[in-house]
């Protein structure tokens, strides 16, 4: 939407690191089934500017689980001009998440 974006039409990059931060964690909430936290970005690689209009798809590879942790890897690609769509690979990041309890503790990932 334009009150995400700057004066030249850029989706701002803090946006699309919490859309980044939703994917990853719902794959991570899953596998852990249930509560888990971010608690590490390894990397986070902007490739290209998204532009508003761009349809967003997001994909999440699962890197490592670990006793109470998961790692994963989130791709972007954009779809732009839809009246001649191309798509691109806009951003990719690796972050890892803890499965916490309710109190907020470590708890295991099930296997």
């Amino acid at each position: 939407m334009p009150a995400d974006a700057n004066q030249h039409g850029d989706i701002f990059g803090g946006w699309i690191m919490a859309q980044v931060d939703i994917a990853g964690g719902t794959a991570a909430a899953r596998l852990a089934r249930g509560r888990v936290a971010t608690v590490a970005v390894k990397e986070f690689v902007f490739k290209q500017p998204v532009q508003i209009g761009d349809v967003l798809s997001f994909y999440v590879e699962v890197e490592r689980i670990g006793n109470t942790s998961i790692t994963v890897t989130v791709e972007v690609y954009a779809e732009r001009r839809p009246a001649d769509p191309t798509v691109v690979k806009v951003t990719e990041a690796t972050l890892t998440y803890v499965a916490i309890d309710r109190e907020g503790r470590p708890r295991p990932v099930p296997r």
